[in-house]
């Protein structure tokens, strides 16, 4: 496989991934670790160890179908279309071992992710991402996805993804404990921690937070890459501008959801560092070798999954995505 980074970089990037591992999980189990103990002793200890321990089993060996079925994304099969060209176009340049699957989401949301191994892997784009940037654009998005694949950088974001929402359920627990809580203060019950209660309720956001500052460097690794595959960095700019304009800013994942505001990203997705340190990375990029760009010709598309704002709504489906 051709080194687009320099030794030096595959060295930290590589020692990154295991020290985000390690703050991942040591974090996200510090918290259920403290919950538990508040709530049930030792042997609630004993039990959040275990299912930490099974998630760590079972998560980066989950199929990229299944995840896809969670987004209900429909598979492109590969053909002469043009993403089906760039797909192939791309998997070439990045020489990976086997073509990822191509599926589409029915969202009117902006957004791209890929999941799965070198060998096995997926990449989604929503409906909303074709109908609202150009081709060249989506290129360069679905570059970027190719390089998270090229650093084996999926098993971390799956296992991160699966965590996440493991601690999400523990928030309805909370909401469950502390109805018991009121209904104790009439039957006389002794009350359950409320300490314990208000930790659980908020370890989502605490999770997501733990997730926003993890990926810095991998996502600047990770536009590099893209911008060398395609010899395209402006291409790659011009699309994360985009992006943000329609999108909103990170911080606004952070609020309740309401008409007209932004919806919350998958966790998959909610990653990323400030765009305008992205796109200053990117025009830095002018003297650095290459390959050839991809040149793509804009093609009339008609849409491919949905037909209208009913189908793509956003909307909260189980287990805690929204798309």
């Amino acid at each position: 496989m051709r080194q687009l980074l320099d030794s030096e970089q595959l060295k930290a990037h590589k020692q990154r991934n295991l020290e985000h591992s390690a703050m991942l999980i040591g974090g996200i189990g510090l918290l259920v670790t403290l919950a538990a103990t508040l709530l049930w002793g030792l042997g609630g200890v004993a039990v959040s160890l275990i299912c930490i321990g099974i998630l760590l089993l079972l998560a980066p060996s989950i199929p990229p179908s299944a995840i896809m079925k969670l987004y209900r994304a429909s598979k492109v099969e590969p053909g002469n279309d043009q993403l089906s060209r760039i797909i192939d176009e791309l998997t070439e340049r990045a020489e990976l071992p086997a073509r990822p699957n191509l599926y589409l989401v029915p969202s009117a949301t902006l957004n791209a992710f890929a999941t799965g191994t070198p060998q096995n892997a997926s990449i989604a784009i929503t409906e909303g991402l074709l109908r609202r940037l150009t081709m060249r654009e989506i290129t360069n998005v679905l570059a970027h996805e190719m390089s998270h694949i090229r650093n084996n950088d999926l098993w971390l974001m799956n296992l991160a993804d699966v965590m996440t929402r493991f601690v999400q359920s523990l928030s309805y627990i909370a909401l469950a404990l502390a109805l018991l809580n009121v209904l104790g203060l009439f039957t006389g019950e002794p009350p359950i921690s409320w300490w314990a209660v208000l930790l659980l309720y908020f370890a989502p956001a605490a999770s997501s937070l733990l997730q926003l500052g993890l990926s810095r460097a991998r996502e600047f690794d990770a536009d590099l890459e893209a911008a060398m595959l395609t010899g395209d960095p402006m291409g790659l700019a011009s699309a994360l501008s985009r992006l943000e304009r329609y999108e909103g800013r990170f911080w606004e994942d952070l609020a309740y959801p309401v008409p007209a505001r932004r919806i919350p990203q998958p966790s998959l997705l909610r990653t990323h560092p400030p765009t305008k340190e992205r796109i200053a990375r990117l025009h830095e990029l002018a003297n650095r070798p290459a390959l050839p760009q991809i040149v793509v010709v804009e093609e009339p598309m008609v849409s491919m999954i949905g037909t209208g704002p009913i189908e793509m709504r956003p909307r909260y489906r189980w287990p805690g995505i929204w798309f």
